[in-house]
C-alpha cells in the first residue's frame, strides 16, 4: 500500500492547513516554510505525483491551477508575485503530488537558485 503524502492527508482532512481558498478541484494554503511573505501552495485534489505525470484528461485541471494561482495572488494583494512548479527531486520537489507555488511580497532574484 502507498503511503499518503502530506498533502493528500490534507485533502482528507486528516491533517490541519491554513486554507486561504478552496473548490472541487483544488485548494490553497499557506505554506508552513514560507520563502516570502507571501508563500501558498494551490493543490489539486486529483493526485498526480508531478507535472511530468500529467496527461491531455488534466488539461483543464492545470488551467484551473494557473487561474487559482492568479486569484490567490489577486486576493493577497500581489501585483507582482513568482509562480512555480518543481518537477522531480533536483528541480526541489519534496511532495510527490503536484503543487503550484504563488510566492509574493519581496524582490525575487534570477536565476532562483
Amino acid at each position: 500500500m502507498v503511503e499518503k503524502t502530506v498533502f493528500k492527508k490534507i485533502i482528507d482532512g486528516e491533517l490541519p492547513a491554513d486554507v486561504v481558498y478552496q473548490d472541487e478541484l483544488c485548494l490553497a494554503i499557506r505554506d508552513i516554510n514560507p520563502q516570502a511573505p507571501v508563500h501558498v501552495l494551490v493543490i489539486p485534489r486529483k493526485e498526480i505525483p508531478a507535472l511530468r505525470d500529467a496527461t491531455e484528461e488534466d488539461r483543464e485541471l492545470l488551467g484551473h491551477l494557473l487561474l487559482v494561482a492568479n486569484q490567490v495572488a489577486q486576493q493577497h494583494k500581489l501585483s507582482d508575485y513568482r509562480v512555480v512548479i518543481n518537477c522531480g527531486v533536483e528541480a526541489g520537489q519534496t511532495v510527490w503530488h503536484l503543487h503550484v507555488h504563488v510566492i509574493g511580497g519581496r524582490v525575487m532574484e534570477w536565476p532562483p537558485g
